[in-house]
């Protein structure tokens, strides 16, 4: 039962929000601290590729019943983060590294600012669902 409570929210789609602002986060911490590596090419997530997953789940789950006849969610939390990859659309360096320190920090900060919003988003739901169920709404 409080599964199905808790899938018939936004709380789904807040937690993938979330799962994926932390490897993002994670991942872009690492190229900062390989910045000055010879030959390392800097790694990000697609958020675009994120957003249209997200998007599609999103779709999917107002289609049909956001549980299976199993009790199980369509999507197991992290299933829709995209996979880490090489973006080469940077300038070389000459030590063939081509991670810029300002480019980093500026989508960690972007980065940190949505995981922050989805954060506080899903704070203010827990504290709805809380007044709900305690009758004190």
């Amino acid at each position: 039962m409080l599964n199905s409570l808790f899938q018939s929210t936004t709380i789904p789609v807040l937690q993938e929000v979330i799962n994926f602002a932390q490897l993002r986060h994670t991942t872009l911490a690492g190229n900062i601290a390989n910045m000055d590596t010879p030959g390392y090419e800097f790694r990000d997530l697609s958020v675009e590729d994120f957003q249209e997953r997200l998007q599609q789940a999103i779709v999917q789950r107002r289609q049909s019943p956001a549980v299976r006849s199993s009790g199980e969610p369509y999507h197991s939390p992290g299933e829709l983060t995209a996979e880490i990859s090489d973006v080469p659309h940077t300038i070389l360096r000459h030590d063939r590294s081509n991670v810029e320190l300002e480019q980093q920090v500026t989508e960690m900060v972007k980065n940190q600012m949505q995981h922050n919003m989805a954060l506080s988003i899903m704070t203010n739901q827990f504290k709805l669902l809380q007044a709900a169920i305690s009758g004190r709404a």
